[in-house]
């Protein structure tokens, strides 16, 4: 089964064995309550979870001091793919698809993901970077965008 990675605990908070995550996706919802997310260390059950800033507060079951949180800083938090979200492209399915244009140009492979403030951005092989907000749709392992005139020359 594949998996997602969510989130990331970069450090405890307190002595009752709260630990901060960074959480990397939109969804909170992987931080209720009973939610079990697998990491490096097992799998780990959500007691409770609170925002904290740009971040969140989450008490992990079995995890109940600084010491036990203090052992999870930077374990990274995954979880396999929702169904409600049947249009949503995943980084591990777009890195090796091939990038053409509407009008049938051939541009090379995927061969990253790279974050961006802005709209992530395709990394090809040849070295272009394509924003994500100009994939038109997938076709199997081909991603179709519609680029402004241009791009490809930059």
């Amino acid at each position: 089964m594949t998996l997602l990675e969510v989130g990331r605990i970069t450090r405890a908070h307190g002595v009752r064995g709260e630990v901060v995550v960074d959480l990397i996706t939109h969804r909170v919802d992987r931080l209720a309550a009973g939610t079990t997310l697998q990491s490096g260390r097992g799998d780990l059950t959500i007691v409770a979870s609170r925002p904290f800033g740009e971040k969140h507060l989450v008490t992990f079951a079995g995890v109940a001091d600084r010491t036990g949180a203090e052992a999870l800083r930077g374990v990274v938090l995954s979880a396999p793919p929702l169904d409600d979200e049947p249009d949503a492209m995943w980084v591990h399915e777009l890195v090796g698809s091939s990038v053409v244009e509407v009008n049938g140009t051939e541009r090379g492979a995927v061969v990253a993901v790279e974050a961006n403030p802005a709209a992530d951005l395709l990394v090809l092989a040849s070295g272009a970077l394509v924003p994500v907000i100009f994939v038109v749709r997938r076709e199997g392992d081909r991603i179709v965008v519609d680029v402004p005139d241009g791009l490809f020359e930059l």
